[in-house]
């Protein structure tokens, strides 16, 4: 059975998410606790996807020299290499069939059923997502999903008081030769620096600046 989570005030969220800055200067000697990067990760995992499919890859990159290796792949912004952790959101560039009957043996065996019982659904994926007019925009589609994941990331960041930044400022294909995405069916489309903001970081004492609901919700 699954229990219904404890929930918080509408007003702590919001709070949350005010607080929230893109931190450009990261405290280097700050890092993330163990048990509170576990969490961050596994809300990674429990990020929602195109059929539950998860056409990405997280690539935690916590080698220095790694990092010092991206950086000049990344216009040399600092939060690559000072920030507690950095995450390579990495989307498959095609999907394959394989990929689809694993997801299935694992949703049999997650649940319980057999393989035969989802027989419909693998169906149903294999004709949308192995369709040719569908092979052109994988990579496009897969990213699209990674992005989702990175949203759910900076919101979970928030609620347990991480700073992050998310970056699309860096040459995707460098990142790609440097962690040796390319070989594996990935290629990078995003990046998460997250860590603690320095007392240095002016951006962050900034006010907020954001359109009004007025402007940006339309109910109908």
């Amino acid at each position: 059975m699954i229990m219904k989570p404890n929930t918080i005030e509408p007003s702590h969220l919001l709070a949350a998410l005010n607080w929230r800055r893109a931190i450009k200067v990261f405290d280097p000697d700050k890092l993330i606790p163990a048990e509170t990067w576990a969490a961050l990760e596994q809300a990674l995992v429990m990020s929602a996807s195109s059929y539950g499919l998860q056409p990405y890859r997280f690539i935690v990159v916590q080698d220095k020299k790694i990092r010092q290796q991206l950086l000049p792949h990344a216009w040399d912004q600092r939060q690559v290499v000072d920030a507690s952790h950095l995450v390579i959101f990495a989307a498959r560039t095609d999907v394959t069939e394989q990929e689809i009957d694993d997801y299935i043996q694992l949703i049999a065996r997650v649940r319980g059923v057999s393989p035969d019982s989802l027989r419909n659904y693998r169906e149903m994926m294999r004709d949308s997502l192995l369709a040719d007019d569908f092979k052109p925009v994988a990579r496009h589609w897969a990213a699209r999903q990674a992005y989702i994941a990175l949203g759910n990331l900076l919101t979970s960041a928030a609620l347990l008081g991480v700073d992050a930044c998310p970056m699309e400022g860096f040459v995707p294909a460098g990142f790609d030769s440097v962690l040796g995405l390319t070989e594996q069916g990935l290629t990078a489309v995003v990046m998460c620096a997250l860590g603690y903001r320095s007392a240095a970081d002016e951006y962050s004492k900034a006010a907020k600046v954001r359109f009004p609901a007025s402007v940006l919700v339309k109910h109908v």
